[in-house]
């Protein structure tokens, strides 16, 4: 089978035809960081790290290249809020997100670009647009002329009226047209900026992914992903910019966008208290159950989180780390062909999953030891595509060494020693003595292991 993705442009599944099969282009939208990364900013993040790890195993390489915007608005709020520095801030929270990514087993892209280490390329792309007719500076502001580019709104397919209709524009007397969007825009004294053809200021949002794609992947690259709430205004913007600087007739060959995060049905809110920072999660649940959660319906769909759905994505995982349980593993095993066939045809994790768990039966009905060993090497290999069932399964129940293992072991023993005396009463005091400790005892015939409660 050939991979598949829906291209948001066409709105139909294409076959991928990288531009250079020995070095596949992907960029995605990463965070503004201003404040901790919500759970809705974690699910592109989780669906296109599958989708790195895919290509990856089907090319010889991938450039993948997530961004950080440290410049904007809302930044500039914030600290003027709490009275840190923007550096601080942008720090701090950036960190933060790379730990956070990390808890949910997603691979570092290859170049993670900050917009304020990129103002040159930005500023020489807007100088090109100028030259070129398709941007004009007015009052220390640089705006796009939306109508020079007569594609606009293919992406959205919407035409330019219906864009505006439902979207919010800023009514300003320096624009020619209410559809034209900013380039570069001026700084006071206490905004950050930077010098510039038109005046000391700072970059309109846009221009930031433009400016970036094209240093690392050049003009035109394979894939440019983020969420569905992207594809208009910022990437319908990114897509008119880049093609008028650079003179394609594309940009991106293929946009690939995650549906919406819901929480128990309403869109996340502060107001109605169901908005979830990723931290705030991990304190409660695994970081892989949090990835599960993520990729537990089809990426291009919505998906409603709630705690009971995290919960029975912790269950599912219990179940296959269960499987791998006591089972010596191959490092390296064969992809199941289901699980393979699912993932190429546009990324249907939730399908994939789903073989994941009849592969888990599998072995568990195996007879013969070195079947199951076989069969759970291939468990393991696959589940590595979707970044899940990597930790040691014993390591996986026990959860964080914060408890005393040494002390754990001892009273094993000790139970282990009243049951052979046939002293079940002791043995039961101890089960329950560890069972308030949070840990809960397994016994099988290969002998006891634990797991956190």
């Amino acid at each position: 089978m050939h991979l598949k993705v829906y291209n948001t442009y066409s709105r139909q599944k294409e076959d991928f035809v990288p531009l250079n099969p020995a070095d596949i282009g992907l960029y995605v939208c990463g965070p503004t960081v201003y404040d901790f990364a919500h759970i809705g900013n974690a699910r592109p993040v989780v669906v296109f790290d599958i989708l790195n790890r895919l290509l990856r195993h089907l090319y010889p390489q991938v450039t993948y290249v997530r961004n950080i915007t440290d410049v904007d608005d809302k930044i500039n709020a914030t600290a003027k809020a709490s009275g840190e520095s923007i550096r601080t801030i942008t720090e701090r929270t950036t960190q933060a997100y790379n730990e956070d990514m990390a808890a949910l087993g997603a691979l570092v892209p290859n170049v993670t670009p900050r917009a304020t280490e990129h103002i040159n390329e930005m500023i020489s792309m807007i100088e090109r647009l100028i030259e070129q007719g398709h941007a004009y500076a007015i009052d220390g502001h640089v705006l796009f002329a939306v109508k020079t580019f007569a594609q606009y709104g293919k992406l959205s397919h919407r035409n330019q009226d219906e864009l505006l209709a439902g979207a919010r524009v800023e009514i300003a007397p320096y624009k020619r047209d209410a559809g034209d969007f900013v380039l570069w825009k001026p700084s006071d004294e206490e905004t950050p900026g930077w010098d510039s053809p038109w005046g000391r200021g700072r970059p309109g949002w846009h221009i930031e992914c433009s400016a970036m794609s094209e240093k690392y992947l050049g003009k035109t690259f394979d894939i440019h992903g983020g969420g569905i709430d992207l594809s208009f205004p910022h990437h319908e913007n990114e897509l008119a910019q880049s093609c008028c600087a650079n003179k394609t007739t594309y940009f991106a060959k293929y946009w690939m966008h995650n549906g919406h995060l819901t929480v128990n049905g309403e869109k996340m809110s502060k107001s109605l208290g169901n908005f979830y920072t990723v931290r705030e999660l991990l304190e409660d649940f695994k970081g892989e159950a949090l990835r599960y959660m993520l990729m537990s319906a089809h990426y291009r769909q919505p998906l409603d989180l709630s705690k009971d759905l995290i919960r029975q994505c912790q269950t599912s995982l219990d179940r296959l780390y269960g499987t791998l349980r006591g089972l010596k593993v191959a490092e390296k095993a064969s992809i199941h062909p289901d699980v393979m066939a699912a993932l190429l045809d546009d990324m249907n994790v939730p399908l994939a999953l789903s073989h994941l768990h009849e592969l888990a039966s599998q072995i568990n009905k195996a007879s013969e030891f070195e079947e199951k060993q076989k069969l759970a090497s291939v468990l393991k290999s696959s589940g590595l595509l979707l970044g899940i069932l990597q930790q040691d399964p014993d390591l996986w129940f026990q959860g964080e060494m914060d408890l005393n293992t040494t002390e754990i072991d001892s009273l094993i023993k000790r139970r282990n020693e009243a049951r052979a005396a046939r002293d079940f009463a002791e043995a039961d005091r101890l089960r329950q003595h560890l069972l308030d400790m949070g840990v809960v005892l397994e016994d099988s015939t290969s002998g006891t292991t634990w797991r956190r409660a």
